[in-house]
């Protein structure tokens, strides 16, 4: 049997392949020409034109906020993905396992599955994003005992409780690290008076981004472009300043988390306090998050071992043992 496991992120493309394991890690991005509406680059190389593309050629994400905005792009990137997975599918049409938002409608879930199979898959299966989540951050998700799983992407958070191989309550708010990346370019944009881009945001992100104050700060450089002189300037920006411009829409993301917590049934609960919450996906990495979770809700909060690949290293395991997941698998008949 010949399968492809694939995390399909707003921001990145994760592909993962039984007993080689991940193989592509690429940019959920697509470069078209507006001449003849011809794709011209895919993932990395189209990322690299983000902001510095001529008016011929479109960059665009076709998934915003988890879900598909442009079917036709999808179903190129994924033809794409799919092709340069592997020369073994060649000859054979492989089956295909794709990760979908946890309130996906049967809209969107058809619209998936076309893509998959316009891509060249011969079977697609479609599994919700918090249960490969889990699945990939070792959670034994078929007990008898509750869960729960943060899985912070690019586009959308998504929260859920996991007891006996299902979702027990589960939501989702529409925030990831592009909005925490926007928030980025509009502080600077306000307290500094200068333009920065979207790439320099993420990087500031990466660097020197913090859910908490901290009493040593860390700083960085930045280049942009003065509003007011209309030239280019470097300013120096601090750790502190980024957790004040993150703080709103972490405080919606942790407001997800007492959403659920109110209508977890009191035993499942307990269970949760026990374990407590894993968090997983890009936003894991900013540094702290754990901390500043646990400090509001009062519930112990952990990364997810590598925290950026539980849901395509979810992705393997079901399909390596579609059996045992088989309840959790939606298939295209």
């Amino acid at each position: 049997m010949r399968s492809i496991g694939i995390d399909l992120g707003t921001t990145n493309t994760v592909v993962f392949l039984p007993q080689k394991g991940i193989v592509i890690n690429e940019p959920s991005v697509v470069a078209i020409s507006v001449l003849d509406n011809k794709i011209l680059a895919v993932g990395t190389e189209a990322k690299e034109m983000i902001g510095r593309a001529p008016e011929s050629i479109i960059v665009s994400r076709p998934l915003v906020d988890g879900a598909i905005a442009d079917y036709r792009v999808t179903g190129a990137m994924l033809r794409y993905f799919i092709k340069k997975a592997g020369g073994v599918f060649r000859f054979f049409k492989p089956e295909v396992l794709i990760s979908v938002p946890a309130g996906i409608t049967s809209t969107e879930r058809r619209a998936v599955m076309e893509a998959g199979l316009r891509a060249g898959a011969k079977e697609v299966y479609l599994v919700k994003e918090p249960v490969l989540a889990a699945i990939g951050a070792k959670i034994p998700i078929n007990s008898a005992s509750g869960n729960m799983i943060l899985n912070i992407g690019g586009g959308t958070t998504e929260l859920a409780v996991i007891s006996l191989g299902g979702i027990v309550n589960s939501e989702s708010v529409r925030i990831g690290g592009n909005k925490l990346d926007q928030a980025i370019v509009e502080y600077i944009k306000k307290k500094h008076g200068l333009a920065i881009g979207e790439r320099t945001a993420e990087l500031i992100k990466i660097n020197i981004g913090c859910a908490i104050k901290l009493p040593t700060e860390e700083k960085i450089s930045i280049k942009g472009r003065d509003l007011t002189t209309g030239y280019p300037k470097t300013i120096e920006v601090a750790s502190n300043e980024i957790t004040e411009a993150l703080s709103d829409q972490l405080r919606e993301i942790i407001q997800i988390i007492k959403t659920v917590l109110e209508v977890t049934p009191p035993e499942l609960c307990s269970d949760i306090m026990d374990k407590g919450i894993v968090i997983s996906g890009g936003g894991a990495l900013l540094k702290h998050i754990d901390t500043l979770i646990t400090k509001i809700t009062g519930v112990p909060a952990r990364i997810a071992d590598d925290p950026l690949f539980c849901v395509a290293r979810g992705t393997g395991i079901v399909l390596e043992n579609l059996n045992t997941y088989k309840k959790n698998v939606m298939t295209k008949r």
